[in-house]
C-alpha cells in the first residue's frame, strides 16, 4: 500500500515537473534543442491517374528511404520502391532521397541525392534513375565530376535525361549510358543551362533549359557574365591566409549579364540563337517555355526598368520571333508562373493587374483577344490548379481579411462569381496540392496558434478523407506554454488603415506601463502581419515573457493581397513612404494604448527590416529610443540592380529617391541605442553595407554596438551554435537598452 502511494506521488511530481518544464520558454529549446520542431509531410507527387500519391518515408526494415504510394480513397499503402532497391552496386547503404521526380508515364524515377548548396538552395549533387520495369538502378553522369549535376530532367518519352554540369548541358541515353555534351563553351564567364546570382535571387530563375515536346531539341539560356562587377567575400577563418570568394553581382546602375536563348539538337552541333530585340545587358529574359505539342517557345522579356513585359513566340526551326503581347505598368511588373495552354493550344492563361487587382485572364495564341477569368475587387494571391478538362481554375484569395488565405474557384469558360471552397471554420491560412483531375487535394491548414495540419480532402466539397499529419505533439507543447495569443488589429493613420498584431506580456497589467518592441519588415518582398504559424513566432513570445509588448505593422507596399494601388504606392520611394507609415502608426499606437511607455520604444528587423529599422531610428529619433538592425542595406546603391531598380527605377532617373531612401544618408541623426549585426559571408546584402554605415557613424562620433558573424550568410545560421548565440546577443541588447517589465 505504501509502495503504491509512493509510486503515485513520484508519478504526480514527475507529471507536474514535466508540465512546468514545458511551460518554460527558453532560447536553447527554441534554437538549439529542437524542442519545437514541427513534423513535415511529403514531398508528395500525385500519380498520373490521380488515384493516389507517392511520398518519401523512412524504411522500417533498414536505414534509408522507401518511395511509397497511397490510394487516395482507401488509404492503402504500397511500397513502390524499397530502400533496398536504392542500394547502389558495391555499396551496403541506400542512397538518401533529397527529392524525386517521376517520368511522364510514371515508369521511371529520378532521384536527387548527395546535394550541395549553390547560393540559397541545394541545386547541385548526384542523380540516379530507377526503372520500375527492370528494377535497375543507374547513376547518371558517370565520368563527370561527382556532385556537379544540376536540374536533371527526363525527356518526354523518358528514354533520356538531360542535365547541367559545370555550366554545360549533357544528354544521357538511359538504355546505353551514352553521354553527349551538347554545349561546350560553358566556363567561368559563360553559363549554359543555369543562371547567375541575380537571376536566381530576384527572378526565381535557376533551372535554365527545356526539352522540346518531341524530345529532339533543347532550348536553353546562356549568360555572359564578363562585364558584371565582381564582389569579393573574404574567408578569414578556415585557413591561416584569407581566401577571396568572387561573386559576379550587378549592383544598382551597373552592367547586367548578357543573356540569350538558343536551341541545340540533342545530338549536339551548333546552337541556333533567337535574335531578341534590345540590348541583352539592359533587358531580362525572365521566362521561356515550350508551347505544348509545337516547335515554338514562349519568351517573356522584361526591360531593365521592369515595367514592360514583352511576350514573344519563337519558332525553333526558323528561329523567327513574333510579338504577341505587351504588359505595361507605370510602376513595376512582377513575373508570374501561371501560364496554362487551353483548347488545343489556341489560348493561354495570363496573370495581370490591369484592372487594379491581380487576376487571371484568357488570351488567344496571337494575343489579339483577352478575357477576364477571375473577377472581383480582390487579388488572386496564387494559382493552385488549372483544370481545363473540368473547366475550373482553383486559386488562393482572401477578399475580407488580408492576413488569411482561402481556396476559391472560377469557371475558365465564362466570368462568374468566385466560389469559395474552404469552409468558414478553417480561419487562418490554407494551401492545397490538387490532383490532376481536381477530385482530391493535400490540404495544409495553419494559423498563429496551430502548426501546419496536413489532410487529404475531396474537392469541391472539402470533405476530409483522412488526417495525414496533425503536429499534435507540437500543438500540445505550444499550448502548455500558456502564451498570450497574437491580437490582430488595425491602425488608422489617416491615409490608410494598416494591419497589425500585438503580443502582451504574460502577467499583463493594464494599469502598468510596458516597453514596446516593434518588429518590422516593410519591403515589397514580404509581410509580417499574417495569420500563419511561422514557427509559433517563439522569439517574440519569449520577448513578451520578459516583459515587452511586441507589435508588428505592415506598411503600404508590403506583399499583401490589397490590390495594385497598395503594392505600387512605394514605387520610387522605398524606405521613404514605409518609414512615414511606420512612424505614423507608432504615434497612433502610443496615443491609443495607455499601457505603453513612450520612453521605452524600440524597433528591430532583418534584411529589409534592418534597413527600415535604421531609417526610422535616424529619421524619427524622438519616437524610437533603441533599434537593432540585422543583415541590412545601408545604401540602396549597394544592393543588386534587379531588385532595387524594380522598385526604385533607374539610378539615373531617381538619384534623389535612392539618396533619401537610404538610411546612411541620415546616420548623423542617431540619438538612441543602436546595435547592428551582419554576417561577413552575406552574398545577398554584402558586409560592405555594414562597414560603410560603421564608417559613417564613426565620422559623426555616434556610439553604437556591433556584432559580426564570420563566414555566415544572410540568414546568419551556419556553423555551430550560431542561431542561439545570435538570439542571446539580441536579448542582452534589449535588456540593457530597453529595460523590460511593467512599471
Amino acid at each position: 500500500m505504501k509502495k503504491g502511494i509512493g509510486f503515485i506521488a513520484i508519478f504526480l511530481l514527475g507529471f507536474i515537473g514535466n508540465l512546468y518544464s514545458q511551460s518554460q520558454l527558453t532560447l536553447p529549446d527554441i534554437y538549439s534543442n529542437g524542442v519545437y520542431n514541427q513534423n513535415r509531410f511529403g514531398p508528395i507527387r500525385w500519380m498520373k491517374d490521380s488515384k493516389g500519391y507517392s511520398s518519401i518515408e523512412k524504411s522500417t526494415i533498414q536505414e534509408g528511404d522507401d518511395i511509397v504510394k497511397y490510394d487516395a480513397l482507401t488509404g492503402n499503402r504500397t511500397i513502390l520502391i524499397s530502400a533496398e532497391e536504392l542500394i547502389p552496386s558495391g555499396s551496403s547503404k541506400p542512397i538518401s532521397v533529397a527529392d524525386y521526380v517521376w517520368s511522364e508515364d510514371n515508369s521511371k524515377l529520378l532521384v536527387f541525392t548527395n546535394t550541395r548548396r549553390v547560393w540559397r538552395y541545394h541545386t547541385r549533387g548526384d542523380y540516379w534513375v530507377l526503372d520500375l520495369k527492370t528494377r535497375k538502378l543507374s547513376q547518371l553522369g558517370k565520368g563527370i565530376p561527382a556532385t556537379t549535376l544540376m536540374f536533371a530532367k527526363f525527356s518526354p518519352d523518358a528514354s533520356k535525361v538531360a542535365y547541367v554540369s559545370q555550366n554545360n548541358i549533357f544528354v544521357e541515353t538511359l538504355g546505353s549510358g551514352e553521354i553527349k555534351k551538347v554545349t561546350s563553351d560553358g566556363g567561368e564567364f559563360t553559363i549554359n543551362g543555369t543562371f547567375d546570382w541575380v537571376y536566381e535571387e530576384e527572378l526565381s530563375c535557376r533551372d535554365g533549359f527545356r526539352w522540346s515536346p518531341d524530345g529532339k531539341n533543347i532550348a536553353y539560356w546562356q549568360s555572359d557574365t564578363r562585364n558584371v562587377g565582381t564582389f569579393y567575400l573574404i574567408n578569414n577563418i578556415d585557413s591561416i591566409y584569407s581566401k577571396p570568394i568572387p561573386l559576379p553581382y550587378p549592383k544598382v546602375g551597373e552592367s547586367l549579364s548578357a543573356v540569350k536563348i538558343g536551341v541545340v539538337s540533342i545530338e549536339g552541333g551548333e546552337t541556333k540563337w533567337f535574335d531578341v530585340p534590345g540590348d541583352p545587358r539592359n533587358n531580362y529574359l525572365a521566362r521561356m517555355e515550350f508551347i505544348p505539342n509545337s516547335q515554338e517557345v514562349m519568351v517573356q522579356q522584361l526591360n531593365r526598368r521592369q515595367n514592360i513585359n514583352t511576350v514573344w513566340t519563337g519558332n525553333i526551326q526558323t528561329m523567327g520571333l513574333t510579338k504577341i503581347l505587351i504588359e505595361e505598368d507605370s510602376a513595376f511588373l512582377d513575373v508570374h508562373d501561371n501560364i496554362r495552354w487551353l483548347e488545343d493550344e489556341k489560348f493561354f492563361t495570363w496573370t495581370s493587374e490591369r484592372d487594379g487587382w491581380l487576376h487571371l485572364y484568357k488570351v488567344s495564341r496571337d494575343g489579339s483577344q483577352m478575357e477576364l477569368i477571375t473577377q472581383g475587387d480582390f487579388d488572386v494571391e496564387r494559382i493552385s490548379h488549372i483544370d481545363p478538362a473540368n473547366g475550373y481554375v482553383y486559386y488562393i484569395a482572401s477578399p475580407e481579411n488580408f492576413t488569411q488565405r482561402y481556396l476559391y474557384r472560377s469557371l475558365l469558360s465564362k466570368i462568374g462569381k468566385a466560389e469559395r471552397i474552404t469552409p468558414v471554420e478553417l480561419s487562418g491560412q490554407n494551401a492545397y496540392q490538387i490532383s490532376i483531375d481536381s477530385k482530391f487535394a493535400i490540404h495544409t491548414f495553419q494559423n498563429t496558434t496551430t502548426p501546419p495540419v496536413y489532410s487529404l480532402i475531396n474537392l469541391p466539397n472539402h470533405k476530409e478523407i483522412r488526417m495525414l499529419e496533425d503536429n499534435q505533439e507540437l500543438k500540445d507543447k505550444y499550448s502548455a506554454l500558456d502564451l498570450n495569443p497574437k491580437e490582430f488589429f488595425k491602425v488608422d493613420i489617416g491615409d490608410v488603415e494598416l494591419d497589425a498584431w500585438m503580443i502582451k506580456p504574460k502577467d499583463f497589467d493594464p494599469e502598468k506601463k510596458y516597453p514596446l518592441l516593434f518588429y518590422v519588415y516593410g519591403e515589397p518582398a514580404g509581410a509580417t502581419v499574417q495569420d500563419s504559424w511561422g514557427g509559433g513566432d517563439l522569439w517574440h513570445h519569449y520577448m513578451a515573457r520578459l516583459g515587452y509588448v511586441v507589435i508588428s505593422i505592415d506598411n503600404r507596399g508590403t506583399k499583401t493581397p490589397r490590390g495594385r494601388e497598395w503594392r505600387k504606392s512605394i514605387y520610387g520611394q522605398i524606405g521613404i513612404l514605409a518609414s512615414y507609415d511606420q512612424m505614423n502608426a507608432a504615434k497612433q499606437i502610443l496615443k491609443t494604448y495607455d499601457f505603453i511607455d513612450s520612453s521605452r520604444v524600440g524597433i528591430w528587423g532583418w534584411s529589409g527590416g534592418g534597413q527600415m529599422t535604421l531609417n526610422v531610428m535616424f529619421r524619427y529619433p524622438e519616437i524610437y529610443k533603441a533599434g537593432l538592425a540585422v543583415s541590412f542595406v545601408s545604401d540602396q546603391r549597394l544592393y543588386d540592380a534587379t531588385y532595387q531598380e524594380r522598385y526604385m527605377g533607374l539610378l539615373e532617373d531617381n538619384q534623389k529617391g535612392y539618396r533619401d531612401g537610404s538610411p546612411i544618408t541620415y546616420a548623423e541623426n542617431l540619438e538612441g541605442e543602436l546595435m547592428i549585426i551582419h554576417g561577413t559571408a552575406d552574398d545577398n546584402v554584402h558586409y560592405q553595407s555594414f562597414e560603410m554605415l560603421v564608417d559613417k557613424l564613426i565620422k559623426y562620433n555616434k556610439q553604437f554596438s556591433m556584432m559580426s558573424y564570420p563566414m555566415r550568410s544572410h540568414g546568419i545560421n551556419e556553423r555551430e551554435n550560431t542561431s542561439l548565440h545570435l538570439r542571446e546577443t539580441m536579448k542582452t541588447f534589449w535588456l540593457r537598452s530597453l529595460p523590460a517589465g511593467g512599471r
